[in-house]
């Protein structure tokens, strides 16, 4: 189910969670939020002891201690939606899978600034919410621009971090059909180094 905005929340530290670190108790009691997310939080000053001592991620935690965690709304997405043909095969209130077509960039990046398939999404998903960061909201992978196929998009913090995990833990299963130009010999290894062009950024 997707996860709902939590203004402020008063987290009391039960005896099975004493000695925990701060951001390991905040992940056990909020798993909708990522250990990244409630480590920012903390960063910027959102999480607060009762006792009104300064915290860290790495203090360790007592039992019957109280924190507040207060969770901003998730930013709007600084990318426009556009109108743009998408193909979406499956969707549920957790995940969207569509179909990228060749020669779509994923998302906004240094001369791709619109056309891309954040801005479809933006424009056919509408219950989208801002994981994933403002350019790239709900994209846990990538496919290359040249490439076609299936992509998995989370909408909700619960599904991000649970397919990232999955994706980080090899645990997605991929499959790629490549056409070729000439004699494929079997068994040989392409192993070469590849840069991007240090004067025109577009270019490997």
């Amino acid at each position: 189910m997707p996860s709902e905005s939590i203004p402020r929340r008063t987290l009391v530290v039960e005896p099975e969670h004493d000695g925990l670190r701060l951001d390991q108790f905040l992940t056990a009691l909020l798993p909708e939020l990522s250990r990244a997310q409630l480590q920012r939080l903390i960063k910027e000053g959102r999480v607060q002891a009762a006792s009104g001592s300064t915290v860290r991620a790495s203090t360790a935690v007592r039992a019957d201690q109280t924190f507040t965690v207060d969770v901003p709304e998730p930013a709007p997405s600084a990318v426009e939606a556009e109108p743009l043909p998408l193909l979406i095969v499956y969707e549920d209130p957790d995940i969207v899978v569509l179909d990228k077509p060749a020669g779509m960039v994923v998302h906004p990046a240094a001369g791709h600034s619109s056309g891309t398939l954040v801005n479809a999404l933006l424009h056919h998903v509408k219950d989208l919410s801002g994981v994933g960061g403002q350019l790239r909201p709900g994209i846990v992978h990538r496919l290359d621009r040249g490439t076609s196929g299936l992509m998995v998009v989370a909408k909700h913090d619960a599904a991000h971090q649970e397919l990232s995990r999955q994706f980080a833990d090899r645990e997605v299963e991929k499959e790629y059909i490549a056409l070729v130009w000439g004699v494929v010999h079997a068994g040989k290894r392409i192993d070469a180094p590849i840069g991007r062009d240090p004067q025109q950024r577009q270019k490997m």
